[in-house]
């Protein structure tokens, strides 16, 4: 059995795979297992790449965190949302925040505030999938709080075709986030996740290769096979790719990639800076930016969940875009962004010169597919057809949200098509 790609799917496919008897080998093709929840050295601590918490619904996060003994150290807080509208700040988390929001007229605050205590009643037992998010929207709240907020907001996270996105994810969405939530974040950072599933794998006799990119994959019927780096080939009973699609495309031999999803999904890719600052900002985890001047259109303040014990005391903050990988602010070098994103949060804060201590970009080119309508209908199956290899990535969560929580779930699930061993082998 072999698993493609090392990150939060991968490793909890392995995981389960391992403990249904197969014989587990993983490949991740850089040097470091966790995807988007990798991190790097700041100071003596270890950061995330980019930002991720914990909500309590997450039932299957919740439940694997169980297994491996590290649900007991996840530090609960309560957060709120903060949003910048043209440059002025403003808290949104309460009628009182909501009656005191100039950018909307006071008759359109009072719109939003029913339609949002009603928006998931309105959506049970209705076919959102094959309903535009805007013009489900556009006929709860009206023109105006769609035109000042919401399509501002639905625009940053899915580029040119926001509108178009199926009504259906934004309502499972509202289903896990709110403006004022209890968040979870484990003792230690992510890595503690990722180091104990690495862990338990090796102590289970699963094999966890870094720094091994695939090259190829090809199949017969029954058995698939792999080329790896140093064109060392491998074959096995089966294979799961937690790849995006798109890339599990160019490594597909001409006979696997005809049998592999034909449906059209763009993915958007996220440019992310994380700061870490010698002041607080204003204590709201999240805060979306509109119309401020910036290239970024979100602020995490993640201190607010993580604490500042474990970072000399500073405070982290990441700013992020959500972008095409091939859009010019994606392709432009690091060190011009983060020295203009750092102008432009001094100047939207009101920050002193040397409030900010250091800033480092990353950025990650397959965050999340932008569905089409009707994708429920479309959206591609597990098994490849008449091959042994299964997928599971993010064109598969739908209709649920991008999550880690979500990424285990479709583990369990996928696992549970492989079923219990009852032959499994993996040769060089």
């Amino acid at each position: 059995m072999v698993v493609v790609g090392g990150g939060i799917c991968g490793l909890a496919a392995a995981y389960r795979l391992m403990r249904a008897g197969h014989r587990v080998t993983l490949f991740e093709s850089s040097d470091q297992l966790g995807g988007l929840g990798t991190f790097f050295r700041w100071r003596d601590e270890w950061v995330e790449r980019f930002y991720h918490c914990i909500m309590p619904t997450d039932r299957d996060l919740l439940a694997l965190l169980a297994e491996l003994g590290l649900r007991d150290d996840l530090r609960w807080r309560r957060t709120s949302m903060g949003m910048i509208v043209e440059g002025c700040h403003y808290p949104f988390n309460s009628a009182k925040d909501l009656l005191r929001f100039t950018p909307l007229m006071p008759r359109d605050r009072i719109r939003f505030g029913v339609a949002s205590l009603l928006l998931r009643r309105l959506g049970r037992n209705k076919d959102l999938d094959a309903v535009r998010t805007e013009d489900w929207l556009r006929d709860i709240y009206g023109d105006a709080v769609w035109e000042t907020l919401l399509a501002p907001m639905f625009g940053s996270k899915f580029g040119e075709s926001f509108g178009d996105v199926p009504a259906l994810y934004v309502w499972q969405r509202l289903g896990r986030e709110r403006n004022v939530a209890t968040r979870g974040y484990p003792a230690g950072g992510y890595k503690t996740i990722i180091d104990a599933l690495h862990t338990v794998l090796q102590e289970g006799g699963a094999t966890v290769r870094t720094s091994t990119p695939a090259l190829r994959l090809s199949n017969t019927r029954t058995r698939a096979r792999l080329v790896v780096h140093g064109n060392e080939t491998i074959e096995a009973d089966h294979v799961v790719s937690t790849l995006p699609l798109p890339l599990l495309r160019s490594l597909a031999d001409e006979e696997l990639a005809a049998r592999l999803p034909t449906v059209h999904l763009p993915y958007q890719g996220v440019v992310n800076a994380l700061f870490f600052l010698r002041t607080p900002l204003t204590g709201h985890y999240w805060t979306p930016v509109l119309r401020s001047g910036t290239d970024f259109d979100g602020v995490v303040e993640m201190s607010t969940l993580t604490g500042t014990g474990s970072y000399a005391g500073r405070h982290l903050t990441y700013a992020m875009r959500y972008t095409d990988r091939e859009s010019e602010l994606y392709q432009e070098d690091d060190a011009s962004i983060a020295a203009r994103w750092t102008t432009q949060l001094r100047d939207l804060y009101s920050l002193t010169d040397d409030a900010v201590e250091d800033v480092q970009v990353f950025k990650a080119p397959f965050v999340e597919p932008v569905y089409p309508l009707g994708y429920l209908q479309r959206r591609p199956p597990v098994v490849v057809p008449g091959t042994p290899v299964l997928l599971a990535t993010t064109a598969h969560i739908y209709p649920k949200v991008t999550s880690w929580n979500s990424s285990v779930r479709l583990a369990n699930q996928v696992a549970a098509m492989v079923g219990p061993a009852a032959r499994s082998a993996a040769t060089s």
